[in-house]
């Protein structure tokens, strides 16, 4: 294990103490026992002012804070353990800060231009990919998105002669992981078949290959694991899981050959082909493991060829770039936290950030952090709430009971409701298949007789929509490492780009 800075190994002792204590052996001393353990933590915190050789920033796609809480508790409870007083494993990270996550036209943004935020230092519209707010969405002209376009953290990562890595458990064309390395006005522009007629603007997943194939930035991207094959694959081309689903490029390319040629690139599609991978062996590596986006953690115990977890390619993929002594950069999004919420499945959407927690524990014990900065985040929020005075202890997914009761409350109309609801959505909804769910136009069902904790269970609504939508709310910023204490109070989510960039001394290198 790479040796851990005083203060997160502090953390992590306060942390484990307090999340294995037993509410019913609780009383007033245990609370002024964790206090003193707390202050005497955090008397002791001594920020690392070194330079940052590598930088990993994960992203939970859609992880409010509320999702954070009810996330906590749901891990502990699985566990057997006291879920309140549980804690993920980020929140043993010393440095936290709060942002704002509008963007340049939005009050509740989407992924675009939030993550663009994060990895430019410049906020913009909607549906952009690291391009600024002069671009309009769906802007045509290649040449207007060239003059308007902004470099990427990842991009100076590699001209500084880094390494670079992409995990995500969503498309990696999608806007997360896109944002890091492709600039166009649309973020629905991931393979040509999807750019409109009258269009040059390169699409997404051909823009992971010829922009740093043609060695303009860098010498190309070593790691990238992710979900999306059939963006890479031309339309005759069936998929090597599927048959009966086909690429959708109508050129003709096969980018996943073409990254193996142009980048000495191993690729990879299953988890038996992915653990044989050597990281020693000196090859890059392309892993993409579904047509579209990745199955849930919940869902990946039955997929037929397998695939690895968050942490797993997590750990695969610093293993790659640590190879490199001149450091990474490394972005890891947990992707599907974001579409859980959309469909109003709390299950998944708590169970897909305690699998990000295990990858940033699995990342924070491989690395050593004092010379790693290590940032989790989320792009935006979602409308999951967290209410109706549940007694401690009280299945975070189940129905609300009060303290001193064994019985479900019931709401004004007689009927019980849970702990965990949206704000918008599609609605309730009881053992249907997560993804083929359809709207209740806001029906109130008697959930007296339904099991609220399967992990089918979709949970009410208050607004019936199609879709949940995002949330506007500010979410977390917890950090470890050089330049980690300066994330405080509440900052603009821009600001998050210029502590990776200081950190790392890529500000020398900065172009206006």
């Amino acid at each position: 294990m790479a040796t851990m800075n005083r203060l997160s190994l502090i953390m992590l002792i306060v942390t484990c103490t307090i999340g294995t204590v037993p509410a019913m052996a609780e009383n007033a001393e245990t609370w002024i026992k964790d206090g003193e353990a707390a202050l005497a933590a955090a008397k002791r915190l001594q920020p690392e002012l070194g330079r940052a050789k590598n930088v990993i920033l994960f992203v939970g796609d859609g992880m409010g804070i509320a999702t954070i809480t009810a996330s906590r508790i749901f891990e502990g409870q699985r566990k057997g353990l006291d879920g309140e007083r549980n804690q993920l494993a980020f929140e043993s990270l010393p440095y936290l800060a709060l942002s704002k996550t509008y963007s340049a036209n939005q009050q509740t943004s989407d992924s675009a231009p939030t993550m663009t935020a994060m990895v430019t230092g410049v906020k913009t519209n909607d549906g952009g990919l690291s391009v600024n707010q002069s671009v309009a969405r769906s802007e045509p002209s290649n040449a207007v998105i060239q003059a308007n376009k902004l470099t990427t953290i990842l991009e100076k990562a590699e001209l500084s002669g880094r390494s670079t890595g992409i995990v995500s458990t969503a498309r990696i064309t999608h806007a997360t992981p896109a944002a890091t390395y492709a600039h166009t006005s649309n973020r629905d522009w991931e393979a040509d078949s999807n750019t409109p007629a009258g269009s040059d603007v390169k699409d997404i997943a051909a823009q992971l290959i010829d922009r740093f194939g043609e060695r303009q930035i860098g010498d190309g991207i070593e790691v990238v694991l992710g979900g999306g094959r059939v963006y890479l694959l031309p339309k005759t081309q069936a998929d090597p899981e599927y048959p009966s689903i086909k690429g959708k490029r109508n050129d003709g390319r096969d980018l996943t050959q073409e990254f193996q040629t142009k980048f000495n690139a191993h690729y990879v599609w299953n988890k038996a082909q992915f653990d044989a991978f050597n990281p020693a062996s000196g090859q890059r590596l392309l892993g993409l493991f579904e047509p579209s986006h990745m199955q849930y953690d919940h869902d990946r115990p039955a997929d037929a060829a397998g695939e690895p977890s968050l942490a797993e390619m997590t750990d695969k993929a610093i293993d790659i770039l640590k190879q490199n002594k001149n450091g990474y950069f490394l972005m890891v999004e947990a992707g599907r936290i974001d579409h859980a919420s959309h469909a109003n499945n709390a299950y998944r959407t708590l169970s897909e950030t305690v699998a990000l927690s295990d990858a940033v524990r699995l990342a924070m014990r491989k690395v050593d952090m004092k010379d790693t900065l290590i940032i989790v985040t989320a792009d935006h929020s979602h409308t999951l709430t967290i209410g109706g005075y549940a007694k401690r202890g009280n299945p975070i997914l189940g129905k609300v009971v009060f303290p001193g009761s064994s019985a479900p409350e019931q709401a004004l109309d007689g009927r019980p409701y849970t702990t965990i609801s949206f704000a918008n959505g599609a609605g309730y909804s009881a053992g249907e298949n997560v993804h083929t769910q359809t709207p209740r136009a806001g029906r109130i069902e008697d959930m007296s007789a339904v099991d609220t904790e399967d992990p089918d269970f979709h949970q009410e609504v208050m607004v019936p929509l199609a879709s949940e939508t995002h949330a506007g709310e500010d979410v977390a910023i917890f950090a470890g490492g050089p330049n980690a204490q300066l994330f405080h109070g509440i900052q603009e989510q821009s600001y998050i780009y210029y502590v990776m960039e200081d950190a790392t001394g890529l500000d020398a290198k900065r172009k206006r």
